[in-house]
């Protein structure tokens, strides 16, 4: 499979048998970590890591993969450099990325909700440093997906369906249940996670079911391309507006809380907004007799997690919670990516 040199900003981009490269990748490195067959992968070479939000997990996990390839990760954020806004004259994206793909063997990018003017805009600006960039450009979570992120929940649900870790087992995903609960909170999170986890679960052959408040809607294209990976495996697509009927038979139960389609106006996130809004929703927390409804679930969550609000200690720290296997398989999807799309395989 040759990925050399190709951008992930989007799993619906990469063909199926392309991500299943990657993931079988991912669970080879993950079985034999620190061999040395990996670790002159990307000798020399450096991934530039552009952080307009911060994260635990994505700095982390990139910089570790990095280094167990034999690479560099180098840290950036807007405030190095001059970059042109709409507020501001400066750099454009043009130059700053054919400048930066000089430097290095790839870039990621890393831009959220309170940092676009409007819904989609980060990822516009991931689609336009990919454009000038002739390096792999990475997309480290943008305010419509979070490929990397679905790739680690995907391989850590077949784990725990398959032979346990490192030895996923895709198939026995097929025809099982992924319910996706909008969760109470007072986080006001943007769409990526959730939207990348109905894509990448539909594309492996799961049922999938959402439940959400009504105003609480996702992406249009997105549910459009989730119906259409459903149709084509012969597996379901269900919407309820209750808390409680979708966790009926459910196989992988994914609760978080997300923002509305009107939190931007005039160019901004209205958080606070966005806060009493969804604090008006009582009762929309994963617990313990919720997944008692289910097919005995196990509990996945793309970290951090508001306990109390989308989920209970008692489940977040339970015996069927998958959280940590996933959060550790970011840095294994991401070694995988790193190495097909910029290494020397």
């Amino acid at each position: 499979m040759d990925l050399y040199g190709r951008d992930l900003i989007c799993t619906q981009d990469w063909s199926f048998s392309e991500l299943v490269a990657a993931l079988d990748l991912a669970a080879r490195m993950k079985r034999d970590r620190f061999s040395a067959r990996w670790a002159s992968i990307l000798q020399y070479k450096t991934f530039i890591m552009f952080f307009y939000n911060p994260s635990v997990r994505t700095r982390l996990s990139f910089e570790a993969a990095a280094t167990e390839l034999g690479g560099h990760a180098q840290f950036m954020t807007p405030s190095a450099g001059r970059f042109k806004t709409q507020q501001q004259a400066g750099e454009t994206i043009e130059d700053a990325a054919t400048v930066m793909a000089r430097y290095a063997a790839g870039i990621g990018i890393r831009i959220l909700e309170d940092k676009v003017p409007y819904y989609g805009a980060g990822d516009e600006m991931l689609l336009e440093y990919a454009r000038w960039a002739d390096v792999p450009l990475i997309n480290m979570a943008d305010d419509r997906f979070h490929p990397c992120q679905a790739l680690a929940d995907v391989m850590g649900w077949a784990e725990w369906y398959g032979e346990g870790p490192g030895r996923p087992d895709y198939e026995a995903l097929r025809g099982k249940k992924f319910l996706l609960a909008w969760g109470s909170g007072a986080l006001a999170r943007s769409w990526c996670s959730v939207q990348a986890a109905l894509l990448i679960a539909s594309r492996f052959g799961m049922h999938v079911a959402m439940a959400h408040p009504e105003g609480y809607e996702l992406d249009p294209e997105v549910i459009g391309w989730t119906q259409a990976n459903c149709a084509a495996h012969g597996t379901g697509f269900d919407v309820v507006h209750d808390p409680d009927s979708g966790y009926e038979g459910a196989h992988v139960v994914y609760c978080r809380n997300w923002v509305t389609p009107a939190a931007y106006q005039d160019g901004v996130l209205q958080k606070q907004a966005e806060i009493e809004k969804a604090m008006a929703y009582q009762g929309w927390t994963t617990t313990a007799e919720r997944m008692k409804r289910t097919d005995n679930a196990i509990f996945t969550h793309p970290m951090p997690v508001d306990r109390g609000s989308e989920v209970t200690d008692a489940v977040a720290s339970g015996p069927r919670s998958a959280i940590y296997d996933i959060a550790e398989n970011r840095l294994h999807v991401q070694k995988a990516v790193m190495a097909l799309t910029m290494g020397n395989l």
